[in-house]
């Protein structure tokens, strides 16, 4: 950890990225406190106000630590994307306080050091429909550059595609031809990327969503279950669906922590993938090296 933050230039934004459970936080909050500067939230799930516990948010002895940014800011049924975020970010880029931007939506922090097309919003109408669609049946409908741009595995991408082509008439991959320059590039901050094996990352994972449904995870539930909808963005958190039906009784716990941890090693190797093909010449940090530094 010491090596670290010595090559870490206090007068840089800094960049963290990783899988999920790799560790990211509690990085940020160290460097914060070793270095001052602002932490500033970039990931998509943990906008949101009604989930502290199963989105892993920072808590509120965390943000004792250092001060924390764009986190549990939005309700419930608050529209987010990437441009929000954007737009959310850049004054902190500007300001006296170094930020330090971390989370695990890559295509944030992509969009950030490589910029982001333009898109027009898409209508309330559009996005009614695409709802109601499978994701196959999506899958099937975008266009082939579409498809070799985007995680085919996820619906979210996939319908985010299928969206934008519906809407403007032009493809996903055609606006992104036309993106303009970013707002952060890459030269002018410090990006690290925590590697986790996944022989490292698995127990954590396999151990983290039992803990949160004993450390308030259930409790977040039943205070959103007459406000819960799975086509909200909210609500589609992993771990969020199988904590409502732990609190409705439509699954039992066990299912539940089976269920949950199986979605989180996906989208952990998801997040793998993502990196190793967008981010291979951010700095990678040993995940499981730097843990055992930073508990001792």
């Amino acid at each position: 950890m010491e090596q670290l933050l010595a090559d870490v230039s206090p007068y840089h934004p800094v960049l963290i990225a990783g899988p999920t459970a790799s560790g990211k936080s509690a990085l940020a909050i160290a460097i914060a406190e070793a270095q001052g500067g602002v932490v500033v939230n970039a990931d998509a799930s943990q906008v949101y106000a009604c989930w502290r516990v199963l989105t892993a948010r920072p808590t509120k002895l965390d943000e004792t630590r250092a001060p924390h940014r764009l986190f549990g800011h939005l309700s419930h049924d608050a529209p987010y994307s990437t441009g929000h975020w954007l737009r959310e970010v850049a004054p902190f880029l500007n300001e006296s306080d170094r930020p330090i931007i971390v989370g695990g939506t890559g295509l944030y922090l992509s969009a950030l050091t490589q910029g982001l097309a333009d898109i027009p919003a898409v209508p309330a109408e559009i996005r009614a429909r695409a709802n109601a669609l499978t994701h196959s049946a999506m899958l099937a409908d975008i266009s082939t550059a579409s498809a070799a741009r985007v995680d085919t595995k996820n619906r979210a991408r996939v319908q985010r595609a299928w969206e934008v082509e519906e809407a403007t008439g032009r493809s996903l991959a055609d606006w992104h031809s036309d993106t303009p320059g970013p707002l952060l590039p890459r030269e002018r901050a410090t990006c690290l990327l925590l590697d986790a094996p996944k022989e490292w990352l698995t127990p954590r994972i396999e151990l983290r969503f039992a803990r949160m449904l004993d450390n308030g995870g259930l409790e977040e539930a039943e205070a959103m279950r007459d406000s819960y909808d799975p086509a909200l963005l909210s609500c589609k958190a992993i771990g969020v669906a199988e904590a409502m039906g732990v609190v409705t009784g439509t699954m039992s716990r066990e299912a539940a922590i089976t269920s949950a941890t199986i979605a989180t090693r996906q989208y952990a190797k998801r997040q793998r993938t993502w990196f190793r093909s967008k981010m291979a010449d951010w700095r990678w940090v040993d995940g499981a090296r730097l843990s055992m530094t930073m508990t001792n």
